[in-house]
This record gives structure tokens, C-alpha cells and sequence, in this order.
């Protein structure tokens, strides 16, 4: 039989589970949202998970495979705020309430996106691999809005394009950089704005 090919940084998800590659992502998850990207060093991140630095080169070969692997784990905790059925108006309100569950429940996500937006904007590697992050989430609220847009549950004169980055903005500002938003009372009015100016 045919060995399938390893695709080191394989986003968390696919169909081939790997349990140690997962538990390395992890670590690598956990030490940034802890000490930022000066925390994240691959020995650290090994020890963590268990194994020896050889077996996190065998599936990282490369430090940005790592940090791609992190940001796997970080898209499928925002994808999961996607409810499958109702309108599309019923799953972009599924989405504002989970991202709202998300920030309550999880802070280390948005410590671990906020680390990437900030790093992004010095390092052209990480930077590509956060852009690719922002325009997958970008072309989800774009359809998402198109659609609510035709079936009559957002405003009528909204171009979804425009509204899809003013989403992102919003949630960037509030969520990523969290010492902007001006705590918990503050963002839940931003949101509620939001919500509004939609017609969400």
C-alpha cells in the first residue's frame, strides 16, 4: 500500500487524525496565548506536549508550520460559531452570539489572534498566513450576507462586501485588542450596534 504523504502545518480537522501532531498544536496554543510569540520556542512547546524536539521537526519542519497548525485550531473555534440551518439571518445572529459564548468561555483565543494581528504587522510570514485567515472569514460573512441580503433579514442598500470587512474591523477591535474595547459593558454596546446597523 501507498504511504500517504505527511502535509507538514495541516490545519486541524482533516480527515487524517494525528494525535501527537494535534497535542503539539496544542502547546504551541497555549504558550502563546500565555507569553505571546516571545514565549513560543519549539523546545518549550516539545517538552510540553511530551515528545523531544526531533518528533515536533518531524511533523513542524519549519517553525511557521507550527504557527499555521495554531491557527488551524483558532479558525475551527470561530468556524463552530457557524450554525448549520435556519436563514442566513438566523446563522449570522448564531454567529454574533458565538463569538459573544467564545470571548467568555475561551480568552485565550482571541489573546492568540490578537498576538497574530499584532505580529502580522512585522513578520511578512505571519503576516500571510493571518491575511489568509482574515480572507477566509471575510468570504464566509460575504455569503452569509449576500444571502440574508436576498431573503429580506439585513438591510436592503448594504453591500455585503463592504459590511463582511465592517464586521471584521468591529470584532478585530473589540475581540483581538481587547484594551481597546473598553470592557465588558462597552463591547456588548458595540456589538448591539452592530447588530443594528445590519439589521441583524
Amino acid at each position: 500500500m501507498k504511504a500517504t504523504k505527511r502535509k507538514p502545518g495541516r490545519p486541524l480537522g482533516s480527515s487524517e487524525p494525528e494525535p501527537r501532531r494535534d497535542e503539539l498544536v496544542l502547546a504551541a496554543y497555549r504558550r502563546i496565548a500565555e507569553s505571546g510569540f516571545e514565549g513560543l520556542r519549539t523546545r518549550d512547546v516539545a517538552a510540553d506536549a511530551g515528545v523531544n524536539i526531533a518528533t515536533l521537526h518531524y511533523y513542524f519542519p519549519t517553525k511557521e508550520a507550527l504557527i499555521r497548525g495554531v491557527v488551524g485550531l483558532a479558525m475551527g473555534r470561530f468556524r463552530s460559531t457557524f450554525a448549520q440551518g435556519g436563514t442566513p439571518g438566523d446563522q449570522l445572529a448564531a454567529h454574533f452570539r458565538g463569538v459573544r459564548r467564545l470571548n467568555r468561555a475561551e480568552p485565550e483565543l482571541f489573546a492568540v489572534m490578537g498576538e497574530l494581528a499584532l505580529r502580522s504587522a512585522r513578520d511578512a510570514s505571519i503576516s500571510a498566513i493571518f491575511q489568509e485567515t482574515i480572507d477566509t472569514w471575510h468570504a464566509i460573512l460575504r455569503g452569509l450576507l449576500r444571502h440574508a441580503q436576498r431573503e429580506g433579514n439585513i438591510r436592503s442598500e448594504l453591500d455585503p462586501d463592504t459590511a463582511a470587512s465592517f464586521v471584521i474591523a468591529t470584532f478585530s477591535g473589540v475581540f483581538m485588542l481587547p484594551f481597546a474595547g473598553g470592557g465588558r459593558k462597552r463591547l456588548e454596546q458595540t456589538l448591539s450596534q452592530l447588530e443594528a446597523f445590519l439589521g441583524v
